[in-house]
């Protein structure tokens, strides 16, 4: 039997108090992996008190820090906190993420600002800070969206940061393959997660009627394709896009 064993390896999951970054830190941790719950510090504290849950589920393995994506200090004071705290960083997952969706000719320039910082430049900033820390043999798997490949009406914002996302991930995998770190991308559909769930229930309906196996996908099945992006099974894969959307082609 081909067992997952990712004992004494260190992951750092942004978002990952919520939703599909959840779901990544608990199928991590079930596989050994030490877990750093990394999470956007907001003024009600609903986001601490999420990855602070998560982390406490995990068990001594894993610790929720604070972090915003887009300050390259806290990205840096993070990864540092983490290093020192289980002496290595072998797994980056980026995944925190946000969306505000408006036609273009409606979308403020803020919002189109916020999520270009928080969707793309916020992994460029994790990438480039984890770069010296991160192990050799070390895996980074980036969180994109089908929104990137397909573009859909309303998110000019957030497909073009994915879309950024995708390219990315193929440069970085050209840069880090003398570490033979492998760095991978990965296109989730439509996930009932709680962004999910702000899409129109009209607009789901219409979705559901082009995904082939019709339905939406739960967060452990994404996770599930990250686990094994992160394994050993995964070492002659990089600079790759995988789609995971019950055949949804757009």
């Amino acid at each position: 039997m081909i067992q997952i064993d990712l004992s004494g390896k260190t992951a750092v999951v942004t978002g990952g108090g919520q939703g599909i970054g959840a779901a990544i830190c608990q199928m991590l941790s079930k596989a050994g992996a030490n877990i750093v719950v990394n999470y956007f510090g907001d003024s009600a504290g609903i986001n601490q008190a999420r990855a602070e849950e998560t982390a406490k589920d995990l068990g001594d393995k894993a610790v929720a820090i604070e972090a915003d994506v887009r300050n390259v200090e806290q990205v840096r004071r993070m990864l540092q906190v983490a290093a020192n705290r289980f002496g290595t960083i072998d797994i980056l997952i980026n995944n925190a993420g946000i969306i505000r969706d408006r036609s273009v000719k409606k979308m403020s320039y803020e919002d189109w600002q916020i999520v270009l910082d928080t969707n793309l430049t916020g992994v460029f900033n994790l990438c480039k800070e984890a770069t010296e820390l991160l192990a050799d043999d070390g895996r980074i798997v980036n969180v994109a969206s089908i929104a990137g490949a397909v573009g859909f009406f309303g998110q000019s914002n957030y497909a073009s940061a994915k879309a950024g996302v995708i390219c990315l991930t193929k440069v970085l995998s050209k840069e880090l393959s003398r570490r033979r770190i492998t760095v991978n991308a990965i296109a989730p559909g439509l996930v009932l997660t709680e962004m999910g769930k702000g899409i129109p229930e009209e607009a789901r309906a219409e979705m559901l009627k082009v995904i082939p196996l019709g339905r939406c996908g739960e967060t452990e099945e994404i996770a599930k394709v990250v686990l094994f992006l992160c394994s050993d099974l995964a070492s002659y894969m990089t600079g790759q896009l995988i789609h995971i959307n019950g055949g949804w082609v757009g």
